[in-house]
């Protein structure tokens, strides 16, 4: 993205809250006004103590005409001109506490918009846009990016406008008041504007950096906390605390950068406006001597329209510093909001209310990457209630079959149809509807045991949770929790053992009552008696439904009514578990194995009985 294009999409970002952004420029503008009535009237009143002192100066040119009563004393009319400008003053303060409250309640609304429409258009993107990415990145952009985005519609566009119309109206009033001291007081400006875009040029690279390295900040958190068993189990505290430590000393060093290129250029403006000031000062000084202009109306209004205009100038400063840590973070947050949706609804998208479980790959293809594939030439049919087992080398594909059929990606070549229906062409929350997955490692929300039972079914009732536990062989261990169903389990279920994880996960699969069933591995990570649990509930899942298994082991693979042998990528054999004990040497040699290691070891004289007996044991 250019950076002419960037600025645009952030200006029609701004665009969009315009009445609150002009509402906001207006109170500015106001409160201009009474900031130039309060100096002019301080202006006058100077004016008038020096008449009063000295009558041969300057007669004051009290504002809107008026003249004070002849009656009055002068310390009446000084102590009225007092009065009036305590109640510019007030004003002044009434006005920049709405100004504030009206910005931050804008500022709000924008970084929830932006922070809202990033995280709503990250769950619509597919699995490819996770795999290419990173979480740290994902969270960075989503927070801290956001941000900075919405830093452009307050810091940058209405800056900026109130900035051009406060520097308007100072100039008018300086012309207004001496047309050639104000042009000799601002010969200096360009200067001052040149040098704010230099500054921003320099600092725009840093600002990626710095987006880049709170990436690597966040990285290091998320992978500790995910990973915290790993580093205590290696004792490996302090490195972790170290790298931590390094990551935050890059940040704050380039931020520092950051810092101190600001500083050394604030000096520079700081220097060129006192400038000014010595013009004033001399110029200035000779026209007051020369009765050309007044001291307090004049020169003592201009000293300040000097100062305020400099302080302008340096908001120029900080906006081109907020466009520059605007821009890099836009390019970021546009990248999530503009990224393809590879995954999505085909406009004539066909409803499927509840499928029968019908599948059929026919010479399907897919690759992660179109030009290396991962499954080549799969034609297979899975007829309505069968129970399909895949089991295949690591790498095979088997997980990634299962992702084409919950449409996670979608196939390179080929088909893929359920019910005779290419899932391309099916409505996305129907066919996930009519699906349920079981993961190799079930995922758990930090909520109650109920809740996550029915994360895909919100409305389910109390008893349909239960039925949907009991099926899953789950009820008897959270009737034991402390809570029951309402006990809260912990992030990722850290308070459940590998085993509940994985039931709780099937019930939640159950609960939407699915046509066909995805086991991806679920039982690979636990122990015998455990698999022995959850085998004991998936056989009371199946009943009725298509299943898919993938899994290495026999003892889940030899109920299958058929089993798949997947090796790079291609189905190499198809089979029951009898057919396959005699016809395939990779299967054969996947049972002896799962076998070998349950049998006692044997002396070498006892090898051909231990063969036969592994025969006997795969064949039962």
């Amino acid at each position: 993205m250019s950076t002419k294009y960037l600025l645009w999409r952030l200006v029609g970002l701004s665009f969009e809250y315009k009445t609150a952004a002009l509402a906001m420029v207006a109170l500015h503008v106001l409160l201009v006004g009474l900031t130039l009535s309060g100096l002019g009237l301080t202006g006058v009143a100077i004016d008038y103590i020096r008449h009063e002192v000295d009558p041969s100066s300057t007669t004051p040119r009290w504002p809107f005409s008026w003249q004070p009563p002849a009656s009055w004393e002068p310390f009446a009319v000084v102590s009225a001109a007092a009065a009036g400008i305590l109640l510019l003053a007030v004003a002044a303060a009434g006005l920049k506490y709405a100004a504030a409250i009206a910005s931050a309640a804008l500022t709000q609304r924008v970084l929830i918009r932006l922070r809202s429409g990033v995280y709503e258009k990250l769950q619509r993107l597919s699995f490819r846009f996770y795999d290419a990415g990173e979480s740290s990145s994902i969270i960075n952009r989503a927070a801290g990016d956001a941000n900075a985005v919405r830093n452009f519609v307050d810091g940058v566009m209405i800056k900026l406008l109130t900035v051009i119309l406060t520097l308007a109206v100072y100039l008018l009033y300086m012309l207004r008041v001496h047309a050639w001291l104000t042009l000799a007081c601002l010969v200096t400006t360009p200067l001052l504007i040149v040098l704010s875009v230099w500054f921003s040029r320099k600092v725009q690279p840093a600002y990626r950096v710095a987006s880049e390295l709170g990436d690597d900040l966040i990285r290091v958190v998320v992978e500790n906390s995910q990973g915290v068993h790993v580093v205590k189990g290696f004792a490996r505290e302090p490195e972790e605390i170290d790298k931590f430590t390094s990551a935050t000393h890059r940040m704050r060093d380039q931020k520092q950068w950051i810092f101190r290129t600001v500083s050394n250029v604030q000096p520079w403006l700081g220097a060129i406006t006192q400038c000014n000031m010595l013009i004033l000062i001399v110029y200035g000084g000779a026209l007051v001597i020369r009765g050309e202009l007044a001291l307090g109306a004049g020169m003592f209004v201009f000293a300040n329209l000097l100062h305020e205009f400099a302080n302008q100038i340096g908001h120029i400063t900080n906006v081109m510093n907020t466009i520059q840590s605007s821009l890099v973070s836009a390019r970021r947050v546009f990248e999530v909001l503009d990224a393809k949706e590879e995954i999505s609804n085909s406009p004539d998208a066909v409803s499927l209310e509840k499928a029968s479980g019908e599948v059929e790959f026919q010479n399907v293809t897919f690759g992660y990457n179109p030009a290396t594939p991962v499954l080549r030439g799969i034609t297979l049919s899975i007829a309505p209630g069968e129970t399909l087992g895949i089991t295949g080398e690591t790498g095979a594909g088997k997980s990634t079959l299962l992702s084409l059929v919950m449409r996670f990606y979608d196939v390179t070549d080929g088909a893929l149809r359920i019910d005779g229906i290419d899932v391309r062409g099916i409505d996305l929350e129907d066919l996930r509807r009519n699906i349920g997955i079981v993961f190799q490692e079930s995922f758990l929300f930090s909520n109650t045991v109920a809740a996550n039972i029915a994360f895909g079914s919100p409305a389910a009732s109390r008893e349909m949770i239960h039925k949907a536990a009991e099926v899953a062989s789950a009820d008897d261990f959270i009737a034991d929790m402390p809570a029951g169903y309402d006990t809260v389990v912990g992030e990722y279920g850290a308070n459940l053992s590998g085993g509940q994880r994985q039931r709780l996960a099937l019930a939640r699969a159950l609960l939407t009552d699915p046509a066909i069933l995805l086991l991806d591995d679920a039982t690979a990570s636990v122990d015998s008696e455990t698999e022995h649990e959850i085998q004991a509930a998936l056989e009371s899942a199946k009943r009725g439904r298509t299943t898919l298994i993938v899994s290495n082991r026999i003892s889940t693979l030899r109920d299958c009514d058929r089993i798949v042998v997947l090796q790079q990528g291609r189905i190499t054999e198809v089979g029951t578990h009898e057919t396959l004990l005699s016809e395939s040497d990779y299967y054969r040699h996947l049972a002896e194995l799962q076998v070998a290691e349950m049998l006692p070891r044997s002396t070498a004289s006892n090898e051909e009985a231990d063969a036969d007996r592994r025969a006997e044991s795969c064949r039962k």
